[in-house]
């Protein structure tokens, strides 16, 4: 048997050039789509989608707070409705506009697809909520609220997105004509039953002017064909059908009245067969007592039969043969077959099980046969991939796949003709067995029916085609006359006679009963079912005489004017004669997997979340993906996707704990907006790292443009979503504040009688929480999707692009960009998601990339004491308690030479020499701790006298126990170096300073800022553990400075100053990320504007090649280099005024072009002596690193290649004659 194919008549978008229609290159959103654009039919789908979504919120939250939104069978149903509707549309998307996307514009579709499964997901959750038993419970028209407004959130997020990225592209990307043909095969891709629906709501669902517009629209997009445009404007008029319908529900015998042949109308294909006999044996034929209408059903098992059993012969034939030339029309036969079961076997579980027994059902059997065909067309797949490499043994597998599949249709055929037809022969009228024939085959798509209805004819005899067709005209309503010529038309192209059934089955032409409907075009058309085509022509004109011409023509030729492939050759003799009804012009391209693919959803769409998931073959993952993503390779980017884990965690919470603040408990709230306000921050850094770092690294890589521009515009609409919240836990916190809580939580009831302000404080209260409730429960749908499509589309990525160095530098630069107060908040909150050894490897990844910092010296000071800390050291137990015992055998080995100060006060001069000669003799002793000690022992008098005068001082008055003024006049605490309102003591001597500065300027020694742990307040005189405000009640609280730093004791009024973790010293500036970001490499750091820089490992831990003071604890600017290399920036200025070279590897400082032009001119001008004109010396470029030959001059050389000056001669030619 043939097995059919779209029909390619007209344009093919797939197979199109990418030639761009005329747009504004700088616009970005749909708002730019120029009027006439037939992409502005999703913009009117968009518009009625959230106008439907927001009413039924609307009515959710009245439900949930006062009651009067209706009944919750009310909620269902409207879902239902928008459920079926949205998911058509995703379907078509999926189907028809993404891979025809994908082609043009490369990794954009595959983000939207995976939304399109996480919104079916969020509906399917919203059903099971609403099958639940606790209905009347207040909590769960609460948790109902909620739920809805998630829903809407993400369909809402999903098609902004879509109007700002995705229409334009298409707007910008294809031509008038192709975005036309685009928008046909979407509407062609929609179910037939659900397109009478569609359109009608669509219609209603904008105002007056907008209808009018999407009418005009669609007169571009439909085909130029007056039946199909009768058909879609028939739908879109939906008012005066429905009335229709509804009388014929009542009475269908209204809708089957015979037609006669009109004196204008006969068609001369008519004149072939006598129409009278064809009716009367039809009618002969279906009033026979032994046919039921619902025997029509056979015809389709039969013919599903017949191919499949074709199918398991071609597979036994190329397993005999080994002849896989043509695995493409094999996989597309089976395609197509696997399509058709799966439509069939919807119609019967949405249509006639349900109207036969409610309890009767062959779910089970027929998810067993899609998985069946799954496993067919991996098969095929994989041998495939294999090529010339597949073994025998795939072609045993493939004729046993085969075989299996046959055994499995034809038992579940024969149970539903055992079981289900003798009861639809015993309680069903005739009429009522012709309607659900009719709403069954109403199920199928257009583009998919223009296929089965010439397949399945074809099939059958002559009779059986007659009654049919007869079944089918008769149980359509009249508001489907054109529809069903259409399909009687299509029904006719099958014909095994090649002979127009059409007159003989129904009494007459069909197209002449559309004479009164088609005076709604402008004038009359008379459509025949049949006319002369060998082609398969699509074009339709006035009504016409069939041509009588006969040919002997060639079965396969035949079916291939109709886009059939794969039948096997036979002989006819056929009759020219074939229906005029239009085809309609689809591209074939993207049925295959994809409309396959759709018919699963749709089945998912029937029987809810246990029903196979929708897996387009576009956006399939490739079997490594899988790998990668299970997390058996360990890869340092892995772990900034740890920070999802501690989302999701708090995501919970929030969506959980969001339900107790109507409980109007204070403390509570308290904590929620903390805890919410944590989250939102690391959240904000999270994201920042992503645009700014890891999504700009993607987008570097050639085959990964686009990936991550719809990920950037979630985190723009995650954004909003956290301000509305914030926003909303303000206003909650002030309610709070308005009402009386001890009357609200006393009393309440005399509360509620005595004050009726209260009585709306405490509604207008409630309505907020069940808001907010609602908008964590989005923001946790929302960042819950965002960042599992990110980890299932992204991460991949990052194994097949980036090296293991490209990550480590990634993620070295995100940590730089991380300030310490963040990270003090981060690792404690990501660490409690994770698990001891996701701890232990996710800080082993950070340590590394942090090797050349100073990051864990910062981490050991402030992460001891935390509980991740804790269990983290007591991993490393073995290393940690080595080390101890080292330092402890070094402690015991140096106690003989440690003599106390009242020891080396009665010691004189020999015993000391002594003592350092025995320190000089051992051995054991490290060279550089002997040297310690030799020092120390030789200066020891003279600590031991500053020890005394300490101690001394101790027992006393505590020297500078005074404040200092920064200006004495207007009595402003602080020094010369920093204005402050302490001092701090220093560990070392005692002394009270106002900064280290100040210390090391009087003493000989310096200061360890650090291991201060006391201050005196300057304005009450007290000394107290060292903090940023005064403890004294006195003071009442005064804050010390504008900034303090709790690990490096430093205290600032004046700049802005932050502390970097990873030089862990405070650095002046605004922060890291904002305005700074650390090197890893140089362990500096530098500004923004310096993100792509030369770098040298711990380029800044060295000293200034001018003033010779370090540079990494320096207080002053420094200044980088182009080389890489560092100096202060005032001794730059300085050095500047006299040199243009780096003092250190002697490159240029800066762009010296202009100087360069002032040498070359100078050059130009000056005349060198006779014996020197010749002479060439060899040169070695400082800026290029390459050696050359210049003419001779005392003090300029010219590079040849780079045009630099700054050279050095190396040799000096003696040949009097240059070849420069």
């Amino acid at each position: 048997m043939a097995t059919p194919e779209i029909q390619n008549a007209g344009f093919s978008v797939m197979a199109a050039a990418p030639a761009a229609a005329p747009v504004d290159q700088s616009s970005h959103s749909a708002a730019a789509l120029s009027v006439s654009s037939p992409i502005r039919f999703f913009l009117f789908f968009h518009k009625a989608i959230r106008s439907e979504l927001d009413g039924i919120h609307r009515s959710a939250m009245a439900l949930a707070t006062n009651g009067s939104g209706g009944d919750i069978k009310q909620l269902m149903e409207k879902w239902h409705f928008l459920r079926s509707i949205y998911k058509h549309h995703s379907n078509a998307e999926d189907e028809v506009i993404f891979p025809a996307l994908d082609i043009r514009v490369k990794n954009v579709a595959k983000t939207y697809s995976l939304e399109h499964e996480g919104e079916s997901l969020l509906f399917d959750q919203l059903f099971s909520l609403l099958d639940n038993d606790k209905r009347n419970e207040e909590s769960y028209k609460r948790e109902l609220a909620s739920c809805t407004g998630a829903l809407q959130t993400s369909i809402s997020q999903h098609m902004s997105k879509e109007e700002e990225q995705v229409f334009p592209l298409l707007n910008e990307k294809f031509s008038f004509e192709e975005q036309a043909s685009l928008v046909w095969e979407f509407l062609c891709s929609i179910p037939v039953n659900m397109m009478a629906e569609f359109l009608p709501w669509l219609s209603s669902s904008i105002s007056p002017d907008e209808r009018l517009d999407m009418r005009k629209c669609l007169h571009r997009i439909i085909p130029d064909e007056k039946l199909l445009q009768q058909i879609i404007f028939t739908w879109m008029d939906g008012s005066k059908m429905r009335s229709k319908r509804k009388c014929y529900e009542d009475d269908p015998r209204q809708s089957s009245s015979s037609a006669t042949p009109t004196e204008n109308g006969l068609c001369s294909c008519e004149s072939y067969q006598n129409a009278e006999g064809g009716i009367q044996s039809a009618q002969n034929a279906i009033s026979s007592s032994l046919y039921c209408p619902m025997d029509d059903i056979l015809h389709w098992h039969k013919a599903i039969e017949k191919e499949l059993n074709d199918i398991a012969e071609a597979a036994r034939s190329i397993k005999l043969t080994g002849d896989f030339t043509d695995l493409s029309a094999f996989n597309r036969r089976l395609q197509f077959i696997a399509e058709v079961c799966i439509f069939h076997s919807i119609a019967e579980d949405k249509v006639i099980f349900p109207a036969v027994d409610a309890e009767m059902s062959f779910i089970q059997e027929h998810t067993e046969e899609e998985s069946e065909f799954d496993k067919f067309r991996y098969l095929i797949e994989s041998i495939e991939n294999a090529g010339d490499n597949s073994s025998a043994d795939f072609y045993s597998k493939l004729c046993s796949q085969a075989d299996h599949i046959m055994g499995t249709v034809k038992n579940h055929f024969r149970n539903e003709e055992i079981k289900v037809l003798p009861l639809v022969r015993q309680h069903f009228s005739p009429e009522r067995q012709r309607e659900l024939l009719y709403k069954s085959l109403c199920v199928m798509p257009l583009r998919l029916i223009e296929c089965v209805l010439p397949w399945l004819v074809g099939s059958m005899s002559e009779e059986e085609a007659r009654c049919f067709l007869y079944n089918m005209h008769m149980a359509a309503p009249a508001s489907d006359a054109a529809l069903v010529t259409l399909f009687s038309g299509w029904a006719c192209k099958g014909c095994p006679g090649g002979i127009c059934l059409s007159s003989t089955s129904v009494g007459g032409c069909p197209a002449k009963e559309l004479k009164e409907t088609q005076e709604n075009f402008g004038r009359s058309y008379r459509y025949c079912a049949c006319a002369s085509t060998l082609n398969g022509s699509t074009t339709c004109g006035p009504a016409r005489k069939c041509e009588k011409t006969m040919k002997e023509r060639n079965l396969d030729s035949s079916l291939e004017s109709v886009a059939f492939s794969g039948a096997k050759s036979q002989n006819t003799s056929l009759s020219n004669q074939s229906c005029c009804v239009p085809g309609l012009g689809v591209n074939s391209n993207t049925l295959g997997m994809n409309s396959l693919a759709s018919a699963k959803s749709l089945r998912s769409l029937s029987f809810g979340a246990t029903a196979p998931s929708l897996n387009s073959s576009l956006f399939n993952w490739e079997p490594e993906t899988s790998s990668s993503i299970s997390g058996l390779t360990a890869r340092p980017i892995d772990n900034i996707f740890k920070f999802h884990k501690a989302i999701r965690k708090d995501l919970e919470f929030l969506d959980v704990e969001s339900g107790k603040l109507s409980d109007c408990d204070e403390s509570f709230l308290r904590q929620f907006s903390g805890r919410f306000r944590l989250l939102w921050g690391l959240y904000r850094a999270h994201s920042n790292a992503e645009d700014d770092i890891v999504f700009p690294a993607l987008e570097s890589k050639e085959t990964l443009h686009n990936v991550s521009h719809s990920y950037t515009l979630d985190h723009k609409q995650e954004e909003e979503l956290f301000e509305d919240i914030s926003s909303a836990l303000a206003e909650l916190s002030q309610l709070h504040e308005n009402l009386n809580v001890k009357d609200v939580a006393g009393n309440l009831s005399e509360s509620l009688s005595d004050s009726s302000s209260c009585v709306n404080g405490l509604k207008k209260y409630n309505e907020l929480a069940t808001k907010v409730q609602g908008m964590c429960k989005s923001i946790r749908v929302s960042l819950d999707h965002h960042v599992m499509r990110e980890e299932l589309e992204l991460w991949p990525l990052f194994d097949r692009y980036f090296s293991v160095e490209e990550q480590d530098k990634l993620v070295g630069r995100i940590i730089g960009t991380t300030g310490a107060e963040v990270l003090q908040s981060m690792l404690p909150w990501v660490t409690s998601a994770l698990t001891l050894e996701e701890q232990n490897k996710m800080m082993d990844t950070w340590k590394h990339a942090t090797k050349n910092t100073m990051f864990s010296e910062w981490l050991n000071e402030w992460w001891e004491g935390t509980p991740a800390a804790s269990s983290q050291e007591s991993t490393s137990g073995n290393s940690t308690s080595q080390e101890y015992d080292i330092h402890e055998s070094t402690d015991q080995s140096d106690y003989t030479f440690k003599p106390g100060w009242k020891d080396i006060f009665r010691m004189n001069q020999n015993e000391l020499e002594s003592e350092i000669r025995k320190v000089s003799r051992d051995s054991t002793l490290d060279p550089r701790r002997k040297a310690y000690l030799i020092q120390n022992l030789m200066t020891s008098r003279w600590i031991a006298s500053q020890q005394s005068k300490t101690d001394e001082a101790e027992d006393g008055e505590l020297l500078g126990c005074l404040p200092s003024f920064r200006d004495s006049e207007k009595k402003i605490f602080g020094c010369e170096h920093y204005k402050r309102n302490c001092k701090l003591r220093a560990a070392c001597c005692g002394k009270l300073v106002a900064c280290r500065f100040c210390h090391d300027e009087v003493n000989d020694h310096s200061m360890d800022r650090k291991a201060t742990s006391e201050m005196m307040c300057m304005n009450c005189l007290k000394i107290q553990p060292v903090g940023p405000v005064c403890i004294t009640p006195s003071c009442n609280g005064l804050a010390m400075a504008k900034y303090y730093c709790s690990s490096c004791k430093f205290f600032d009024d004046e700049r802005e100053v932050y502390h970097c973790p990873f030089c862990n010293l405070c650095r002046v500036g605004k922060g890291l990320g904002i305005d700074f970001f650390h090197c890893m490499t140089c362990n500096c750091c530098l500004a923004m504007k310096l993100v792509d820089h030369k770098c040298r490992e711990k380029g800044l831990e060295t000293n200034c090649p001018i003033c010779c003071d370090f540079l990494f604890t320096s207080s002053t600017a420094v200044r980088a280099l182009p080389c890489g290399h560092y100096m202060h920036s005032a001794c730059f200025q300085a050095y500047a005024c006299a040199h243009y070279i780096c003092p250190i590897c002697s490159k240029s400082m800066g762009d010296m072009s202009v100087y360069f032009g002032m040498l070359d001119a100078l050059m130009a001008s000056e005349v060198l002596p006779e014996e020197y004109r010749n002479r060439c010396q060899d040169i070695l470029c400082n800026d290029c690193d390459r050696k050359g030959t210049a003419p001779f001059h005392w003090l300029y050389h010219k590079c040849s290649f780079c045009g630099s000056y700054n050279t050095r001669v190396i040799k000096v030619d003696r040949d009097p004659i240059c070849l420069t």
